[in-house]
Parts: structure tokens; C-alpha cells; sequence
């Protein structure tokens, strides 16, 4: 039988969104819930570690997209620094690669946010009895999809050239040769079954391989 998480009392959850009214929204509606508590909310990916440490949520409801670190690196950091706290992925973007990489991060579920309130709260009490709570629909499509084909390298090859950076500062920023960049890009480049790197970035960002 899995692991009991559930609380004595109210479980406690932090919310994670960068959009004002969608966070308060949230944060009203779970507070509506009997048995739940919001204890912390925060707009930013940098601020979820030290929040989780202040506030000690039960789950922590995090989305992908966020200033600063990723919801996904925040997950994983939580696994590792406060882990005691469950967290749910809860995003707008139901890409199956985004799916993979939150169970890598440890995260306990996953649902995109145009689900009714109802299934949320029912979700984060599940994730607290041990369950893993996935979309049903984002599962088959990660399945069908199967895992990313880049590399953790090409990965971050890929993400440092997003903002248009040329082959020296990636380089300089990666602490790689430009050869090294170069053979990275052209390999994602490949594997992505694009014409160049800008591409190549937009299409690994559609299957949430970035």
C-alpha cells in the first residue's frame, strides 16, 4: 500500500502561478474546500524553494511556465529539499514531454488547468494517499509520443540559443567550445527533423522536450 501523506488537519497547499487573477482564483476556490488551506502563494519559479521551506505545504500546486526557474526545476528541488511536500503540475500546456520530465522531477500528478475546480481539489487529495494523478488524455499522447530524443546537452544547447545568441556566447555561457556548440545544434537540429536551430527550439518546445 503506498505511503499515507495526508495531514492531520487542513492540507496545506502553496499555489505557484505567475498570473494575478488566475492565482487568487485558485486560492479562493481551494479555500472554499473544507479540508484544505492555501498557506502560501507565489508568482515566481525562484521563490516557490524558500515559500515551501517558510510555509511547509502538504502539496504544492506548481505551473510549468514561470519567471525565474521552471516549475519542473522547482519540483525537482523540492523532491530533494522539502520532501515531504507532494506536487502537482498543473499547466495550460498538456505537452506529453512536459509530462515526462515531471515524473523525472518527482512530481506526484499532472492536470492542465481547464478542468473543473472540483477534480483539482480531488486530485490533490489523492496525490496525498499516494497516488500518481495524471490526465488520462496527456497520459496516452506521452505514451504514443515516447521519450525526447535530445540529450541533456543538446537540451541546454537548445535553450541558451532561444534568444538568438550567437555560437561564441552560447559557448561562453556554457563554458563549451564553439565546435562542441556547434556539433550539439546540429545534432537537435537532426533529431528534431528541422532546417536550423530557431526551429528546431520551436519544435522541441511544442512536445515540452524544453
Amino acid at each position: 500500500m503506498p505511503r499515507d501523506h495526508r495531514p492531520a488537519t487542513s492540507v496545506r497547499v502553496l499555489l505557484a502561478e505567475d498570473q494575478g487573477m488566475l492565482r487568487g482564483a485558485l486560492a479562493l476556490l481551494l479555500g472554499m474546500e473544507p479540508d484544505m488551506e492555501v498557506v502560501a502563494q507565489v508568482a515566481s519559479g525562484d521563490a516557490i524553494v524558500d515559500a515551501a521551506h517558510h510555509s511547509r505545504p502538504d502539496v504544492a500546486l506548481l505551473d510549468i511556465e514561470l519567471p525565474g526557474i521552471s516549475g519542473l526545476d522547482a519540483a525537482a528541488l523540492l523532491r530533494d529539499e522539502v520532501p515531504g511536500c507532494r506536487v502537482l503540475i498543473l499547466t495550460t500546456f498538456g505537452r506529453p514531454g512536459y509530462l515526462r520530465r515531471a515524473m523525472e522531477a518527482g512530481a506526484a500528478g499532472f492536470l492542465v488547468k481547464d478542468g473543473p475546480v472540483e477534480e483539482l481539489a480531488a486530485a490533490i487529495r489523492r496525490v496525498l494517499t499516494g497516488e500518481t494523478v495524471i490526465d488520462p488524455a496527456l497520459a496516452a499522447a506521452a505514451l504514443s509520443a515516447g521519450p525526447s530524443p535530445l540529450t541533456a546537452r543538446e537540451r541546454d544547447v537548445l535553450n541558451a540559443s532561444a534568444d538568438g545568441a550567437v555560437v561564441a556566447d552560447i559557448a561562453a555561457r556554457l563554458r563549451l567550445s564553439e565546435s562542441t556548440v556547434r556539433n550539439y545544434l546540429s545534432s537537435a537540429i537532426g533529431k528534431t527533423g528541422t532546417r536550423n536551430r530557431m526551429e528546431a527550439v520551436r519544435a522541441a518546445r511544442r512536445q515540452g522536450w524544453l
